[in-house]
């Protein structure tokens, strides 16, 4: 299978003057821990419920902070026709859990940990990418 197989198409995004409260906000609505910043459909960064923590409100920050200002800017992302088991690894290398796909410069959908697992062929893929994804390290910028 490849990537555009699995993905979902509909995705919720932001753009950069969005503020942390619209990111909290959809990630509430959705039960997610993430969500991509875009530039018209050109993904530009992702915001995290991390970057929310760590870059806002532990800096005493406020909740109409654009996004730009405290996203994770370098988007690592799959091709629609990249095979499940590139996805899993590229998600284990970053220790990602939500990877956007991105065709001719335009987003066009994301996948999720969880798309790989529901998959049966994928499981031993979503399982080694999760237990790398799960190991601490240093927050990427």
């Amino acid at each position: 299978m490849r990537a555009r197989d699995i993905m979902t198409s509909e995705v919720k995004s932001l753009n950069p003057n969005s503020t942390v409260r619209d990111a909290a906000q959809i990630m509430k609505e959705l039960n997610v821990g993430s969500v991509p910043v875009l530039e018209g459909n050109k993904p530009v960064g992702m915001i995290t419920d991390r970057d929310i923590a760590i870059r806002n409100v532990a800096n005493a920050g406020d909740v109409n902070t654009p996004v730009s200002q405290v996203m994770t800017g370098d988007v690592v992302f799959a091709t629609p026709e990249m095979a499940e088991h590139e996805v899993a690894r590229l998600m284990a290398e970053n220790q990602i859990r939500r990877l956007p796909v991105v065709d001719n410069g335009s987003m066009v959908g994301i996948i999720a940990l969880g798309d790989l697992a529901v998959n049966s062929r994928s499981d031993l893929e979503a399982g080694k990418a999760l237990s790398t994804i799960s190991v601490p390290s240093e927050p990427k910028r």
